[in-house]
């Protein structure tokens, strides 16, 4: 390509471009602002940032599903999808929900004074668009350079996020985060090195790509994609890159966990699905994607497994929390598993629901601590349901979801996920898919022993007798009313699941 088709190329690209500019330019936007509102009064000051911030990502979300621009940006550096586009909508919406309830909980002023829940620094709302801009180019990312430098923008962000807070607990869980994160991002570069070495491009969409690996040993592009595969899995929070969950979602405020448990999933497990399908779906006398079906089943069961035993034993809440994320990384990975067209809309619909299952889960449970006048252990909500019926019903809903059984979406997104590895099962005869069939499945009973001991709490267990009791605090009237909002599609989308299939099968 001459040196003028690639300026108009660049020129052209800047159409599809949108929602990243936009995001680009209010990053810098807003910290003038922050340091212009550094003298006033810091209610006044916080106010105009959430909004803003608010505003700023609800625009890059509008923008991306509006636009007409579809097909490859600057070069195949980047290529934009009705996937990509859906996922964009999710992270924007789940910036914007956790952004509308730090405001709501700040400004009503009725927030307990517990050392575990400092207030957020200004620097926050920032940190949190720019946060959401790298994920926004993970979306869109079909080059190694432009994946890793994506994940590395949203790394950097996560590390800041979750260590903002001055409190050890902050500093340490932010320390962790970070080394885990730096040893993910080391075995992932050496993984693209590889298959750069293999093919000869960057470019996951070349032809050159899958031809160069077809020549390779099969063990080999094994293990060259699944190092590959070692900063996504650090995202999406899955084995062997978990490690770094509890202590960073303990120390992180509960908003910034919140949105830790939804956004970098929804990113991370598009680009896998990206990676995985540069490879030929069916034979052809080569290295398929079925080289990395047997690997991957096999992460998705440890994930499983790992989290939910893990949480069974767990006395704090936003803990109980991160190991339920660890396992529902790999009910995520159930639908990659698969390696077919129904398994892929399985993890777009998975994704799209876990947003309001997991931000209204962190939500409701900060609400019931902080209208106690509790922390978060989990022992302290005993009792709670007769005084708050409204958050005890509305968390039991959550927490049925996320156990996976009807009447909520929960049930509906791992009826799917299973039903394509089942017929991916069929069609493979491979035992691993089978195994992972079954024993994802049962793992639906561990769940509901420590999923239900927050509602059995509630509404079985008398209140914690406590030498020195704590006030009871006034309940949270916005922000309580944004989490029974988020209930709502939970309930709605079991009743209609159309609504959203229609939704990813008509993109």
């Amino acid at each position: 390509m001459s040196l003028s088709d690639q300026l108009n190329d660049i020129l052209a690209s800047l159409r599809g471009f949108g929602p990243e500019a936009w995001l680009s330019a209010f990053f810098c936007v807003l910290l003038l602002t922050e340091l212009l509102l550094l003298r006033s009064n810091r209610m006044r000051a916080r106010q105009v940032l959430a909004g803003l911030s608010a505003v700023i990502v609800l625009v890059a979300g509008a923008w991306a599903v509006v636009s007409p621009v579809r097909g490859f940006l600057f070069l195949h550096l980047l290529f934009v999808d009705n996937q990509a586009i859906f996922m964009q909508l999710v992270i924007a919406l789940s910036a914007v929900f956790v952004l509308l309830y730090e405001m709501l909980t700040y400004s009503e002023k009725v927030t307990p004074n517990l050392t575990d829940r400092p207030a957020l620094p200004l620097e926050w709302y920032s940190l949190l668009v720019a946060m959401t801009l790298g994920l926004f180019l993970m979306t869109i990312s079909v080059n190694m350079l432009s994946i890793y430098l994506s994940i590395e923008l949203v790394s950097i962000c996560s590390y800041l996020l979750t260590a903002l807070t001055a409190d050890r607990k902050a500093s340490e869980g932010g320390i962790k985060y970070l080394l885990f994160g730096a040893i993910s991002s080391a075995i992932m570069l050496y993984g693209m090195s590889l298959l750069y070495g293999m093919t000869g491009t960057l470019d996951l969409t070349a032809d050159s790509f899958g031809a160069g690996l077809a020549g390779q040993d099969t063990a080999v592009v094994a293990v060259a994609i699944l190092l590959t595969l070692a900063g996504l899995l650090f995202k999406l929070a899955g084995v062997p890159f978990h490690v770094w969950t509890p202590d960073a979602y303990e120390a992180a405020p509960v908003p910034v966990a919140a949105f830790f448990s939804v956004a970098p999933k929804a990113a991370g497990v598009l680009v896998l699905m990206r990676i995985v399908t540069a490879l030929p779906l069916e034979s052809s006398g080569g290295v398929t994607a079925t080289v990395i079906q047997t690997p991957l089943a096999i992460l998705a069961l440890a994930g499983i497994l790992i989290g939910n035993l893990s949480a069974l034993r767990q006395t704090d809440a936003k803990r109980l929390l991160a190991y339920s994320t660890i396992a529902h990384a790999g009910f995520l990975l159930v639908g990659v598993v698969a390696l077919n067209e129904a398994g892929f809309e399985a993890v777009l619909f998975y994704a799209g629901t876990y947003l309001f299952i997991s931000l209204a889960a962190f939500f409701l449970i900060d609400l019931l601590a902080r209208s106690a006048g509790t922390d978060l252990t989990i022992r302290h909500f005993s009792g709670l349901g007769s005084q708050k019926p409204v958050l005890a019903v509305a968390i039991t809903i959550v927490m049925i979801a996320l156990t996976g059984l009807p009447p909520t979406v929960g049930f509906t997104a791992k009826l799917l996920s299973f039903s394509a590895l089942y017929d991916a099962y069929q069609q493979t005869q491979n035992g691993w898919l089978l195994v992972l069939f079954g024993l994802g499945l049962l793992n639906a009973l561990i769940s509901l022993v420590y999923y239900l001991k927050i509602p059995f709490l509630l509404f079985f267990r008398p209140a914690v007798i406590r030498s020195e009791p704590l006030p009871e605090r006034p309940l949270l009237s916005g922000a309580t009313y944004l989490a029974v909002v988020l209930v709502v599609p939970i309930i709605g989308l079991f009743l209609k699941p159309d609504l959203l299939l229609r939704l990813l099968t008509s993109w």
